[in-house]
């Protein structure tokens, strides 16, 4: 498969009276399938509101469910617990409900968790992909270490927030302009495809802004609203886009 069509979940957090996000990123994973995608990606920390997960958990077991019933492959990100230990961890699940990868969070800022320290690449049926959370997308190395493992398209499921001391006026303008421009530096840096998925929520500070970005443009985005982008991504562009600039990147 050349052209896989990957979707993203720009999802408003915990508006039910649930302390959990389960109906809605099944429902999400169902229309992600309807529409014909092959993966679909949830910003970070999209499951629970205030508990430590396991791999095991409940909640999980609905997740991954919904992605048998529908043959999808899906990422969700949340604090789990490993061996004791508190992780931020991307899941990557299979088209049969089996966790199929997982990722820790190398670069943290803020969080109360331990930090990661493998990048990882995983072969699915339509290419191979890896993940970073939030504010890895702050650090070329790690993108680069990707590409060296073959990683065409990279998730990025994230919770982007500002420090309003950063930016004289503008704050939040501000802000988007940087966070896309870090976007699509990471995708022309390595030439590969990079997918940016936010939330919406009360917070102020926070940048709800999802986009999925190939080495020359954005092919699709969405901006502080709630909503579901898909969009084919042409895996063969790499190969002439690694040929057109050779050694120069």
């Amino acid at each position: 498969m050349k052209k896989p069509t990957i979707a993203l979940a720009q999802i408003v957090y915990f508006d039910t009276n649930e302390k959990h996000n389960v109906s809605k990123i099944t429902k999400y994973i169902k229309l992600a399938k309807k529409r014909g995608a092959d993966i679909i990606c949830f910003p970070e920390t999209c499951i629970h509101k205030t508990d430590y997960m396991t791999f095991s958990d409940e909640l999980m077991k609905e997740i991954r469910e919904a992605c048998r019933e529908n043959s999808i492959w899906c990422i969700v990100t949340d604090s789990f617990l490993e061996k004791g230990k508190p992780y931020k961890t991307a899941l990557l699940i299979n088209r049969e409900g089996k966790i199929a990868g997982k990722y820790k969070k190398i670069n943290l800022y803020d969080d109360y968790v331990k930090a990661g320290r493998v990048v990882k690449v995983f072969k699915t049926d339509f290419g191979k992909i890896s993940i970073a959370i939030c504010w890895d997308l702050a650090f070329p190395e790690i993108f680069r270490r990707m590409k060296k493992k073959g990683a065409e398209i990279v998730f990025c499921p994230a919770k982007w927030c500002y420090e309003r001391t950063a930016h004289k006026m503008g704050h939040k303008k501000a802000e988007l302009k940087l966070l896309k421009g870090m976007l699509r530096s990471r995708a022309f840096e390595n030439l590969f495809f990079v997918a940016l998925c936010n939330p919406v929520t009360s917070r102020t500070d926070l940048i709800s802004y999802s986009a999925i970005a190939a080495p020359h443009t954005i092919l699709k985005e969405i901006l502080n609203k709630e909503g579901i982008i898909i969009s084919k991504v042409n895996l063969k562009e790499l190969k002439k886009f690694k040929k057109l600039y050779r050694k120069k990147i």
